[in-house]
């Protein structure tokens, strides 16, 4: 879910940008596959969270898994567009719940892998990752 959010920011800091030809061009980021985004990942947990091998492997798969559902939901959503049918509140609920769900699950499966001060950092990234992305919305819609 949340790369689906950067995602749509990304998207919508780009349309912005392509509106407004005065402002200069900003050099574009090279596009990572979703397994060079999952390793990325793992790297940098890896060596903020000092992971041993086995921790390693269980984190890595526990990133596939979430970013195969990530693309499903992807997907998902842009048959939806195509098809200019728009979800019900019944359909956004139950799309809402499942992506908490999954949330939740890979909290639970975070715990299980990770010893308590590992899971207490991992958090405190996560939130500090939630704090800069609440900032840099706010950012774009002042500019905006």
């Amino acid at each position: 879910m949340k790369k689906l959010f950067i995602a749509a920011l990304l998207f919508v800091g780009m349309v912005s940008f392509a509106q407004d030809a005065a402002q200069p061009v900003k050099q574009q980021r090279e596009r990572l596959t979703p397994e060079q985004r999952n390793e990325k990942h793992l790297k940098k947990l890896t060596t903020e969270l000092n992971l041993d091998t086995n921790q390693q492997a269980q984190v890595a798969k526990l990133l596939a898994d979430r970013s195969a559902k990530a693309q499903k939901h992807m997907e998902m959503r842009k048959a939806r567009k195509d098809s200019s049918i728009k979800p019900t509140a019944e359909e956004k609920a139950a799309l809402k719940k499942e992506i908490m769900d999954e949330k939740t699950a890979t909290e639970a499966q975070m715990k299980s892998i990770l010893n308590a001060e590992q899971y207490k950092k991992w958090t405190a990234m996560r939130d500090e990752n939630k704090e800069k992305m609440k900032d840099k919305m706010k950012e774009r819609k002042n500019k905006l």
